[in-house]
């Protein structure tokens, strides 16, 4: 519709500059015809040279004996008339009561021509709108239909309990009375809270598709223009469409573009968003009773929403989306899997194990980057190495193969990652090593992945200790082999995510006994400060902060030195084969400390170790991967998926 309307705009404003142009050429022989001097004209005449002439006020057009148009002004005190006529010349004349209406279209042109500019623009900076220019108050929410793809809750997975309490609304909208009998009201609105990715938008397409009702769908930011009132216009007539076909659910997405807590803004109390927000509030639970509009909507912002849209009669249910657990991630794999030929040895349950942290988004980003590795070797259907590779790029970034390295680099690397994989395989508690490479991804010479058996929720102090000493074996390790003097950056990395480990463990989970059991985060880097409700602390906590951090990072590195120390064989008989292999997975690591060669054709593909030496227990394990970063393969904390 807004480009018809587009195209008719332009096409008028066509037609109305192309009737002005005609009209202001007259006949359109002006411009063909030859101006002559007036004298000229009269000598033609009296030779009877002239065949025709028109007398248009000052102006005479006349045409040659040799059918040439000429054009010439006669002075007004010229009387030509009668020498054309005695000299046999064809004369007419020309009306003049046309002038005055030219002149009025004349006046009026400039007038049309910056209306028509004016509606254009305002049409644009509405983008189209409603109503074009006029219709800027108009809401842009816009009816979902089956044609734009129909989603059910088939389509959703990972997420049931989320699913189960959207299912209540959906059933509520189909059979009313059942509820109702037993005093029941229909939810005015429902709150889809988390992080990015984790299925709310797909949820709310669910809802739609199961719903059999109208489902209205817009932006948090389409209520808000740069014209005052605007928003609050456009949540009237919102809520009025939806009344008319009510039973119906709006769905508002990001909602926290508009929803944000009042008095925050630079606006004061005339903020075009507060206006937006207020209106908001009292047509969702105000004088009038909006009997069947749901408002369904998302964000993953619930901080900074403000209370009054949060509390009963707004929005009742408050529904969090999380991160998908170990069998939600099979389930979304499966989902995503549906229309993707998969190999007889892919098993998605180890691949929903080995992608911790993993939203949907990601998940279904992992299912399409194997798709796309399995078409570009011509393969007719995803395989296992696939997926493996596939959650390798994902996890690690694409591999550097064209990167030249040295002999003396390459030693380096092998011996610092073999230093990680050695003492995560000792300290028990440390998640099981899945793969160890030097071959360069991303940014990082090569890196040590480790991967846990099931997801975990929590971390406990000795935990922390083992992955501290796991993540500073790779510097212990330079040192052991090439000693203080010849220690490189590498291990850049590695500090990283042991300071922030460390000062975690210290700061935020009183794991420190001296510092105690105090947040001291916030005050200690300065994020809010007195202004905010933060507070100081003292040179004497600060300081007594960070020698606790140092003393965990240097026992933990002091652990990670005297183990590599016992294991110094099996160490270095790891390092040698990274040299050789470039990549080993799974067992491969542990038969290569063992003395024996690795086996090419590993059954399990990669699959992590869950064995430990004989002398050291099976270990527990922790909810995410390690990332190798650093410029010799140092580790680094893995952002959250």
């Amino acid at each position: 519709m807004g480009n018809a309307r587009n195209i008719a705009f332009w096409l008028i404003l066509f037609l109305l500059i192309l009737a002005l142009f005609n009209l202001f050429s007259g006949s359109g022989n002006t411009l063909q015809s030859q101006s002559v001097p007036y004298s000229e004209f009269v000598a033609s005449v009296d030779k009877g040279s002239v065949s025709e002439a028109t007398i248009d006020g000052e102006t005479i057009r006349y045409r040659g004996t040799d059918g040439t148009q000429y054009t010439t002004i006669a002075p007004k005190d010229a009387e030509i008339t009668q020498r054309l006529i005695d000299n046999g010349v064809a004369v007419k004349a020309e009306s003049q009561e046309q002038s005055g209406f030219q002149s009025f279209m004349i006046s009026l042109l400039p007038f049309l021509l910056l209306i028509g500019v004016w509606i254009y623009f305002m049409n644009r900076m509405q983008g189209g709108g409603k109503g074009g220019a006029m219709g800027f108050g108009k809401s842009k929410a816009k009816m979902l239909t089956e044609k734009s793809g129909r989603v059910t809750f088939d389509d959703v997975a990972g997420i049931d309990e989320a699913k189960e309490e959207l299912e209540e609304i959906v059933e509520f909208l189909r059979n009313p009375q059942k509820f109702r009998r037993l005093g029941g009201q229909i939810p005015k609105g429902a709150l889809l809270v988390g992080p990015p990715g984790t299925g709310k938008t797909l949820l709310a397409r669910a809802i739609a598709g199961e719903a059999g009702v109208p489902f209205f769908t817009i932006s948090g930011s389409d209520f808000v223009e740069m014209f005052v009132g605007v928003g609050a216009s456009r949540v009237r007539d919102m809520f009025e469409q939806a009344k008319k076909n009510a039973p119906c659910i709006v769905f508002i997405d990001e909602i926290d573009a508009v929803g944000r807590s009042r008095g925050a803004g630079y606006g004061g109390g005339n903020d075009e968003r507060e206006q937006t927000l207020n209106q908001l509030l009292v047509e969702m639970d105000g004088f009038e009773s909006n009997e069947g509009v749901i408002i369904v909507a998302a964000t993953n912002r619930k901080d900074v929403l403000d209370p009054a849209l949060l509390r009963p009669g707004r929005f009742d249910r408050q529904v969090t989306v999380p991160n998908p657990d170990i069998k939600g991630r099979e389930k979304i794999l499966g989902v995503h899997a549906r229309k993707t030929p998969l190999g007889p040895d892919v098993d998605l349950r180890l691949i929903a194990r080995g992608t911790p942290g993993f939203s949907g988004a990601d998940l279904a980003n992992l299912v399409n980057e194997a798709a796309l590795m399995a078409a570009r070797v011509g393969r007719r259907f995803v395989t296992m190495v696939d997926f493996e590779n596939a959650k390798d790029k994902v996890m690690m970034g694409a591999e550097r193969r064209s990167m030249v390295l040295t002999d003396d680099q390459k030693e380096k690397t092998a011996f610092h990652e073999a230093g990680h994989a050695v003492v995560g395989l000792t300290l028990p508690k440390c998640d099981p090593v899945y793969k160890a490479t030097i071959i360069p991804r991303g940014g990082a010479l090569g890196m040590v992945i480790s991967l846990p058996e099931i997801d975990r929720l929590n971390w406990h102090r000795s935990e922390c200790e083992q992955k501290l000493a796991m993540t500073m074996a790779g510097k212990a390790a330079e040192i052991l082999k090439y000693g203080e003097d010849n220690i490189s950056n590498g291990p850049a990395g590695d500090i990283q995510q042991a300071s922030g480990l460390a000062r975690a463990m210290v700061m935020r989970w009183g794991m420190s006994d001296k510092v105690g059991n105090v947040d001291y985060e916030q005050a200690h880097e300065g994020y809010m400060g007195n202004a905010a409700g933060g507070f100081s602390i003292s040179a004497h906590t600060k300081e007594l902060i960070e020698e606790e951090v140092r003393r965990l990072i240097d026992e933990s590195y002091q652990s990670a030195k005297s183990i590599l120390e016992e294991r110094r064989e099996e160490w270095e008989r790891l390092a040698e084969g990274l040299l050789e292999y470039e990549t080993l997975t799974g067992d491969e690591i542990r038969r290569v400390m063992a003395g024996d060669p690795p086996e090419s054709d590993d059954a399990d593909g990669g699959a992590p170790v869950t064995e430990k030496p004989s002398l050291i227990s099976v270990p527990k394990t922790k909810p995410k991967p390690s990332r190798g970063k650093g410029s010799d393969g140092g580790l680094e904390p893995e952002p959250s998926t």
